[in-house]
C-alpha cells in the first residue's frame, strides 16, 4: 500500500490529529489504477475522494469518429470481465435507433451467452473480496478455475476467451457450434456444487463475517438517490432489475427471482452475488430448454454500411455490476453524432465515501471490493 502523507487534494484547513493519506495509484487491490485520498483521525476514516482518470482512453470520442459496427470491438474493453454483455447492451441501443428486430434464436443465444458472463464476474466476486481482505489463497484459485471453463465456452464460440467482438446488430455474429450447447449444459449441471463449496468455505468463516458484517452500510433510500443500480442496489433491499423492469430478450418467458439485502453493508453485497449465481443458472437451464432452431442474424440488416435514420435512443441491459446503457445520436450518416456509456462501476463509485465513512482504514479495500468495479468503464 502506497502511503503519502500530506499529499491529498482536499480543501480547507486539516483538523489537528487528522492525517491525510493517499492510496494508491498502483495498489494491486484497487481492479484497476485507481486512487483514493483519505483523511484519518486515528484509523477512522473521515473524509475520502476518488480519483479518476489514469485509465482514460477516449473512448467515447473515437466512437464517434468511427462506424456504427466499428465500435463493437471497442466495447469489450469497458469492463474488460463481461465484454460480451458490453456488446449486447451497445447493440440493443442500436436496435432501438434503428427499429430492428431480432431473430428468436439470437435473443436465447444472447441470454445464455449473458448469464454465462454474470456467472464468471460473480464467480470471480467471490475471490477477489477475499483478497482485498488479504487473503490471496484457495478461494480466489477455485473462482479462476471455474472462471476459466466459461472462458473456454466463450473461445470455442468466439474464437476469443475476452475480446470477443460477438454481438451484431440484429443478432449474434456466428451460431452455436456443434456441441457447443450440450457442452455448456454440461458445465451448468456442475456449477451448483462449486457454489456449495464456496459456500461452505466462506460464509461461515468468523474472519470473513468480521470484516463483512455491519461494514459500509448504505441505506436503500441513498442507493436510489444516488443512481446505484444492479447488486450494490439490491443489496440495500432494493426489488429493482432491469431484465424485469424491461422485460427485454427473452427474459418473460423465464422465471427467476430478485434476491435482495436487509442491511446494506459489505455482507449482504457479497451474499448478493451468490445468490444471483444461484438464479442464472436457473435462467440458463430453461433457456438450454427452450432455445429454437432458426436464424441468428437478422438478413435484413446491412452490418457493413449501416446508416439508422435520424433520432436518438437509450438502450441499456442490466448487466452483471448494474445497469449499463448507450445512448446514441444518430444524423443518418455511417457514424454516431453522439456516443456516451452510462458504466455501471463510475455511478456505483459515486456513494464509496458514503460507505466508507466512521469505517477504520482497514475497510476501504473491502467496501471499494464490495462495490465490483473495473476501471476499464470508470475512464473510458
Amino acid at each position: 500500500m502506497s502511503f503519502h502523507p500530506h499529499t491529498s487534494s482536499f480543501n480547507g484547513v486539516q483538523g489537528a490529529g487528522a492525517l491525510d493519506v493517499s492510496l494508491g495509484p498502483q495498489h494491486p487491490s484497487t481492479h484497476g489504477v485507481f486512487r483514493m485520498n483519505v483523511r484519518m483521525e486515528g484509523e477512522t476514516i473521515t473524509k475520502l475522494q476518488p480519483v479518476f482518470g489514469y485509465l482514460h482512453r477516449n473512448h467515447e470520442k473515437i466512437a464517434e469518429a468511427n462506424s456504427w459496427l466499428g465500435s463493437m470491438p471497442y466495447t469489450d474493453r469497458l469492463d474488460y470481465i463481461c465484454p460480451i454483455t458490453n456488446n449486447w447492451a451497445y447493440a440493443r441501443a442500436v436496435e432501438q435507433l434503428a427499429g430492428i428486430e431480432v431473430p428468436e434464436r439470437a435473443e436465447y443465444i444472447r441470454v445464455i451467452v449473458g448469464e454465462l458472463t454474470r456467472l464468471q464476474n460473480h464467480t470471480v466476486f467471490l475471490g477477489f473480496i477475499l483478497a482485498d481482505m488479504g487473503a490471496w489463497g484457495s478461494a480466489l484459485m477455485y473462482a479462476f478455475r471455474e472462471r476459466e471453463k466459461i472462458l473456454d465456452l466463450f473461445e470455442w464460440l468466439t474464437g476469443a476467451r475476452m475480446m470477443v467482438n460477438y454481438m451484431r446488430f440484429g443478432g449474434v455474429r456466428c451460431d452455436l457450434p456443434v456441441g457447443w450447447l450440450e457442452k455448456a449444459r454440461a458445465y451448468v449441471e456442475t456449477y451448483p456444487a462449486f457454489l456449495d463449496e464456496m459456500e461452505r468455505l466462506l460464509t461461515g468463516n468468523e474472519i470473513l463475517l468480521a470484516r463483512l458484517q455491519g461494514v459500509g452500510i448504505l441505506s436503500g433510500e441513498r442507493a436510489i438517490n444516488g443512481g446505484l443500480s444492479g447488486p450494490v442496489l439490491r443489496a440495500s433491499g432494493v426489488d429493482y432489475d432491469i431484465r424485469k423492469v424491461d422485460a427485454y430478450g427473452v427474459y418473460p418467458r423465464l422465471s427467476f427471482r430478485i434476491p435482495r439485502g436487509t442491511v446494506g453493508d459489505c455482507y449482504d453485497r457479497f451474499m448478493i452475488r451468490l445468490l444471483e449465481a444461484r438464479e442464472s443458472i436457473r435462467i440458463l437451464q430453461q433457456a438450454f430448454a427452450q432455445i429454437p432452431a432458426g436464424p441468428t442474424l437478422n438478413p435484413a440488416v446491412k452490418q457493413r454500411g449501416f446508416k439508422p435514420p435520424a433520432g436518438e435512443a437509450y438502450g441499456r441491459i442490466e448487466g452483471p455490476k448494474g445497469e449499463l446503457g448507450f445512448h446514441l445520436i444518430s444524423q443518418g450518416g455511417e457514424k454516431p453524432y453522439r456516443y456516451h456509456v452510462r458504466p455501471p462501476s463510475l455511478i456505483n463509485l459515486t456513494l464509496l465515501e458514503e460507505m466508507c465513512l466512521g469505517t477504520k482504514i482497514a475497510d476501504v479495500m473491502v467496501i471499494l471490493g464490495s462495490i465490483d468495479i473495473v476501471l476499464g468503464e470508470v475512464d473510458r
